[in-house]
């Protein structure tokens, strides 16, 4: 009833027939009862605060500008002392001032209003009100003054430190890293105050840096023993009445492929070809056979959302006795799955399918590394898995295929040069080794897309609810910026005018025009910033980057919530039992799953990249005054970035460029030298010299190397 008052208002004000009226004329006008009135006079201030009315002097109601009085969002911090506020629905973010920040802190949800005469492009605001804090503690380093002390948040977004009364202080020394839970957060003339919950060690003791950024982004370490438990009891061998009524595949030969260290392994493969057509089999672990609907483990896995793949360590979604025991496709073991089936013609096209529970056995535990080298020809390895080297072989077909109509379609890959950081047993790291993808990581990645894009397609048909990977077009403000910036190296995209839209198919085409360039890494990081980010959805919007219509995730519950919550719905629709309780009780949950996986994977993400930034900064430490070549990777106004060959990242301030003053050209996007007219250009290769590094804001500082010094680090 309030909502159709609200389009009712609207509708009314927005009438050229209408006459300004004040409260009491509209509740005659809209024949509003007497008990109704105080509705009626909050709906008019609703309107008014979201700019859809507007009042006059002599307090009549008028249609408003649309621009709301008052906004919500999401503060987002600065080192700097000003910020930013996501809001929801809002392509950009709302600059806030550091004046205008008025005490609110990082992750506060904030009503702010805009302000009118503004400086700068982005449109800028002011926080009225901190409506609820986001962060109740976290981690940084103490530093002890005497009668007190500080936390220098590890969080570079937290602009000021942590006032801790002494007695509130656990006994923490200098140099302790400890957890601080926020009592106050501070105003413009306060610092926010907090008191010691747990210390986690010294800043130098081995393992304290990773531990650090585990409990800063409040992931969870230990599973309750309630759970483990539940773990432990439902872990059982696979029975005879596990197999009633699955198809089964006990006799098919399939192999796993992953990686030497994996211990989870969620997906096997099988492949035959009979006439012109190749029948694939997709088989996933059917990990809901164990972890049952608002059980202690499913709750807990809902919460953690994701594994967690850290540098040194794996923080599992579920217990080691579920994923790396019964719901792990071991080889020569029974074990329960959810398989799809597919029948591909020689084009690719797959023209039958089918969805089924079944019970498979897997023949071998490959890597990639071994099905790499029989693919290569390699004549150990052939003799020593000679039963599987025709399906290997077959594989290796059918993949091609697959890909190049995928790439027909416009699907992009984003092939970035990627690399393991090899750690000693006390966490020190010793090199970073390159991570190739070769032919038998393909392999896999075309299969599971393959069955993702099935098993999506399937259910959206069906009409029922269902959680699809989404990803949208990128933003056209975004996609102008690229245009622009790519034009400078000789390159363009077509882009659709009016719209500022672009076809995937125009990323992919820049992409292989970059191929083996110098330019190609830099182009290829760019354009995918340029991207949105994929997410979770209950709607199914397609995948912008895989060009593709439907899309899901359905092939690794072991480590992923929303695979394991599709496989509940699948089960549930193969049995028959998908009736209107059913639904209804999905369309209900399945909003927040979808919401919540999107936030634990972005959270996995951060946490893994900032332990693999606190690595390369260690690592590069060892190395100060040694001489690497690497690529001009960014540019700005404060300086220049360069990437070496094993992916570490450092900057050459401007202010240390010396022979001249260097500016920053921002539309050429180069750092010209005033004087000499020496440029630096993105992708340009240069000899640069470790400076030092910074552990707070783990950054590395280059400088140019200096001329005619030939000795190289070893990169």
């Amino acid at each position: 009833m309030r909502e159709k008052r609200k389009k009712l208002i609207c509708e009314l004000v927005e009438d050229e027939c209408y006459v300004p009226m004040k409260e009491k004329e509209l509740a005659v006008f809209m024949q509003v009862e007497a008990e109704e009135r105080s509705e009626l006079k909050s709906i008019l201030e609703e309107l008014v605060s979201e700019g859809k009315l507007a009042l006059t002097k002599r307090g009549k109601y008028i249609k408003g500008d649309g621009v709301p009085d008052k906004l919500t969002g999401a503060f987002i911090g600065n080192q700097k002392g000003f910020g930013f506020v996501e809001i929801e629905g809002r392509e950009q973010d709302l600059f806030i001032p550091e004046d205008k920040t008025h005490g609110a802190f990082h992750k506060d949800i904030v009503s702010v209003k805009l302000l009118k005469d503004q400086h700068g492009k982005r449109q800028e605001a002011e926080v009225i009100e901190v409506l609820s804090h986001g962060i109740t503690s976290l981690v940084g380093t103490y530093d002890n003054a005497g009668n007190f002390g500080f936390v220098i948040p590890d969080q570079e977004k937290i602009a000021t430190d942590i006032f801790v009364p002494k007695e509130r202080s656990k006994g923490a020394v200098t140099g302790h890293k400890v957890v601080v839970e926020l009592t106050d957060y501070g105003d413009d003339k306060h610092n926010p105050e907090g008191r010691i919950t747990e210390i986690l060690g010294h800043s130098n003791d081995p393992g304290v840096d990773i531990l650090s950024v585990i409990k800063g982004f409040d992931l969870p370490l230990e599973f309750p023993e309630k759970v483990l438990n539940q773990a432990q009891r439902v872990a059982k061998d696979v029975s005879d009445s596990d197999r009633a009524g699955r198809k089964d595949l006990r006799d098919v030969q399939m192999v796993t492929i992953d990686g030497e260290d994996a211990k989870d392994l969620d997906d096997a493969v099988s492949l035959v070809k009979e006439d012109d057509k190749y029948l694939l089999g997709v088989h996933i672990a059917d990990v809901t056979n164990y972890v049952q609907e608002n059980s202690a483990l499913d709750r807990e896995a809902l919460e953690r959302g994701t594994s967690v793949y850290l540098v040194d360590r794996v923080i599992p979604m579920l217990p080691h006795t579920l994923s790396n025991g019964i719901c792990s496709l071991n080889m020569g073991q029974d074990r329960l799955a959810l398989s799809c089936l597919m029948t591909l013609d020689e084009k690719g096209t797959v023209v039958s399918y089918e969805i089924a529970e079944t019970v498979i056995n897997v023949d071998q535990r490959m890597t990639y590394t071994d099905v790499n080298r029989v693919l290569e020809g390699d004549e150990e390895a052939i003799w020593e898995y000679e039963p599987l080297v025709p399906m290997f072989r077959l594989m290796k077909e059918l993949a091609d295929i697959v890909r190049e109509k995928r790439r027909k379609r416009g699907s992009i890959d984003f092939d970035f040069p990627e690399s393991k950081i090899i750690l000693d047993k006390d966490g020190v790291p010793v090199s970073i080794k390159p991570y190739d993808r070769n032919a038998a990581t393909r392999i896999i990645e075309d299969f599971m897309l393959l069955a993702n894009e099935t098993v999506a397609q399937h259910f959206y048909w069906l009409e029922i609810p269902f959680v699809y990977r989404t990803h949208d077009k990128p933003d056209p403000e975004k996609v102008i910026k690229l245009a622009t910036f790519i034009n400078n190296f000789g390159y363009h995209i077509k882009v659709r005018s009016g719209e500022n839209e672009i076809h995937p198919k125009e990323i992919q085409k820049l992409l292989g025009k970059i191929e083996g360039t110098q330019q190609e890494a830099l182009i290829s990081r760019l354009t995918l910033r340029s991207m949105q980010k994929a997410q979770y959805t209950v709607d199914c919007t397609g995948h912008f980057g895989l060009a593709c219509q439907y899309y899901c995730h359905f092939t690794s519950p072991i480590r992923r919530y929303p695979d394991l919550q599709i496989h509940r719905i699948i089960k549930e629709q193969l049995r028959g039992r998908l009736n209107e309780e059913r639904i209804e009780h999905y369309q209900k949950i399945l909003p927040k799953v979808a919401r919540h996986s999107s936030d634990t994977e972005r959270r996995a993400d951060e946490a893994e990249r900032e332990t693999e930034k606190l690595k390369k900064v260690q690592y590069m430490e060892n190395r100060i005054g040694q001489i690497f070549e690497g690529v001009v990777s960014g540019i700005t106004a404060w300086g220049i970035y360069v990437e070496l060959p094993d992916t570490v990242e450092g900057m050459i301030h401007v202010s240390r460029l010396a022979g001249d003053y260097y500016y920053y050209k921002e539309e050429d996007f180069e750092m010209v030298g005033r004087d000499t007219g020496r440029v630096f250009k993105l992708g340009q290769k240069l000899r640069i010299m470790v400076d030092g590094v910074d552990y707070l804001q783990k950054s590395i500082d280059f400088v140019l190397a200096p001329e005619g010094d030939e000795s190289d680090g070893e990169g």
